[in-house]
């Protein structure tokens, strides 16, 4: 009886493992059934926006002004409004992100009260939604530092206290900040903690094992990283509808304070608010495979410049 029920326990009887094996087999099914399931609305989404955006896709579409109220034309102005608007962002949100992420991981003390105050900070800017960004684009940056300053150097004349170029790109730059930190702070935790102590026992500073350790060590995940978050900060649109998106411009934008478009809200404003939907139908779907096509090409950006430090590296 007592060899029976050690029989029974043994977590690695035959019926165990058995059932074990099927069970293992069940989560590979399904989890193999939730990546071809994401893949297939992947392909789906993207089929639909080819086949319907491949009449009006052209270089003729791309590189000339839209005209007759928008129902024919192209996106030019849409599109480099949107390219000005991610340099910017990036300018703006780049070094400060790293700078940020460089203070936690390596000079802030695990017990930092104030350290743990910024990743909370972080934490709750990550989960904002991205249209309270744009209310807070325009309340603080127009209202608030745009008017101050037409007050102080304009004469009270108007320039900067209205929606631009520049308040629209730190407005994305404050939505895309907490991902680029994230990212960088992970990359920079890859580098083992062996290899700091290694530099510092040999004599070298702090800045010096950063910058000639950690910094090279982790550049493929920084890159990766910041790069990601700027490319999500491209198609966004919400924060940019109070803080410098134009519906029209017969115009490109010529300094910081004027407005501009783009082609996020331009796929908007044509699917929302235009004269005849049903015909400028071809002109959505062709920007939005416009939008995608910039996207991905900064993700394959990404992936290249991973690629290429990492073969140097080894």
């Amino acid at each position: 009886m007592k060899k029976s029920k050690t029989l029974s326990e043994n977590p690695f009887s035959k019926s165990k493992v058995k059932g074990d094996g099927i069970k293992e087999k069940a989560v590979v099914g399904l989890t193999q059934l939730a990546v071809i399931l994401i893949i297939a609305i992947l392909f789906i989404i993207l089929g639909i926006i080819i086949y319907q955006g491949r009449e009006k896709f052209s270089w003729e579409f791309i590189s000339s002004f839209p005209t007759d109220g928008m129902t024919k034309g192209g996106i030019f102005p849409a599109l480099i409004g949107t390219f000005i608007l991610v340099i910017v962002m990036s300018i703006a949100a780049v070094p400060f992100g790293t700078i940020t992420a460089l203070y936690l991981t390596e000079y802030a003390h695990e017990k930092s009260k104030f350290a743990a105050a910024v990743r909370f900070s972080i934490r709750t800017l990550a989960v904002v939604p991205s249209i309270i960004f744009g209310l807070f684009g325009l309340g603080f940056f127009i209202q608030f530092i745009g008017t101050g300053m037409d007050s102080t150097f304009n004469g009270g004349e108007l320039r900067w206290g209205q929606p631009n170029i520049l308040w629209a790109s730190l407005t994305m730059a404050l939505l895309t900040l907490p991902v680029i930190i994230v990212s960088v702070e992970e990359a920079l935790k890859t580098i083992p903690r062996e290899l700091r102590e290694a530099s510092l026992a040999l004599g070298a500073t702090k800045w010096q094992t950063i910058r000639k350790v950690v910094l090279p060590g982790s550049i493929s995940g920084i890159m990766t990283g910041t790069i990601l978050a700027v490319s999500r900060g491209a198609g966004e649109v919400a924060p940019i509808l109070f803080t410098g998106a134009a519906y029209y411009l017969a115009t490109l934008p010529g300094s910081l304070s004027d407005q501009f478009m783009n082609l996020g809200y331009h796929v908007y404003i044509m699917s929302t608010q235009s004269s005849d939907v049903e015909k400028t139908m071809p002109i959505q779907f062709a920007t939005t495979l416009v939008l995608l096509m910039l996207t991905l090409s900064l993700n394959l950006v990404a992936v290249v410049i991973r690629s290429r430090i990492r073969r140097k590296a080894k």
